[in-house]
């Protein structure tokens, strides 16, 4: 280091060091290797991302959202993918971060797991990004208020007439899942005559053929179902197909995304817009401008975008419906 120092003309080197490292320059007739010196002092962003999310549409759009803003930014990304429902091991994360990683980004649910944090809080000073995520220590979370969207939605479903709601919640181990649930018991519980049905599911398609038929079998079924996601939502209705009922005339149905799943189905879904590909951008973009300069900093703020209802043709009122 001091070698390096004396040949860069920088501060901290007695001249009788720079002078003797002059003379055995000459004596070895030394030339700094310009590729190397590139390597040491080249300013591109390596910034990792991380992902195991069970659903394609969602997983589509945040990727977008990171790439776009790589080749924006002039970044390099590196991707880690692991199955849904699985977790990098610490000795993979530690092999990850030690790549030379200028930066983490990490898609739902990663953000939250406890074994991703746990090898992260030994790395303070890695500016890190959770798409999606809620007070994760030592990273800068970006979401959506999916309390107030999930409520404003399941206001709609009220104001159309509905009492009998079935809702389908996402994966346990994310708080959105919570939020999402949270907001849809405030907006019904000032409804005296709201009837609720709750089936688990974990956002993936699969889940919500499982807890479509659940709360379908019952004697007296939901006349709209909420699903936490679209792709859920979309197993819905396909489940509303094979038992020959109307969307949306005999049952509404609604998800939460506005993913490609949300208008590549028939009747198009009703669903809350969630800007994945700017929430992902965003995070990108978090560390790119580094905006977390007190990296040991903990309880950032969250970057909380906006969300819409947006309205397509899978719901009705309930006047509209036949008898």
């Amino acid at each position: 280091m001091t070698v390096s120092r004396a040949i860069n003309n920088r501060a901290g080197v007695r001249q009788e060091t720079r002078d003797a490292v002059q003379s055995a320059i000459a004596e070895l007739s030394y030339v700094p290797n310009p590729a190397a010196r590139k390597l040491v002092t080249s300013t591109e962003l390596l910034i990792g991302v991380i992902y195991a999310n069970p659903s394609s549409a969602f997983m589509s759009e945040f990727l977008t959202g990171v790439f776009e803003e790589a080749s924006i930014r002039g970044a390099r990304l590196v991707l880690l993918r692991f199955a849904a429902g699985h977790t990098p091991t610490t000795e993979q994360l530690e092999r990850f971060i030690g790549s030379g990683l200028s930066g983490l980004v990490l898609a739902p649910p990663l953000g939250e797991s406890l074994a991703v944090n746990a090898v992260l809080a030994q790395h303070p000073n890695l500016p890190v990004t959770a798409v999606g995520a809620y007070e994760v220590p030592n990273a800068t979370c970006v979401r959506i208020d999916d309390a107030a969207a999930s409520f404003e939605m399941t206001r709609h479903l009220l104001d159309l007439g509905h009492r009998r709601l079935g809702f389908i919640l996402g994966n346990p181990n994310q708080a959105a899942s919570a939020r999402r649930m949270a907001g849809f018991h405030a907006a019904v519980r000032d409804v005296p005559d709201a009837q609720v049905s709750l089936a688990q599911g974990d956002y993936s398609y699969a889940s919500g053929l499982v807890a479509g038929d659940q709360l379908l079998n019952v004697a007296d079924p939901p006349t709209a179902i909420f699903a936490s996601s679209d792709d859920m939502a979309a197993a819905v209705v396909s489940v509303a197909h094979r038992r020959q009922l109307d969307v949306p005339r005999e049952l509404t149905v609604v998800g939460f995304d506005d993913t490609t799943a949300a208008v590549t189905l028939w009747p198009e879904l009703t669903t809350i817009h969630q800007p994945v590909r700017r929430l992902a951008a965003e995070a990108l973009a978090i560390i790119v401008d580094k905006a977390q300069v007190d990296t040991s900093k903990r309880g950032r703020p969250p970057r909380i975008l906006e969300y819409e209802l947006v309205k397509r043709g899978s719901t009705a009122a309930v006047d509209q419906r036949p008898e």
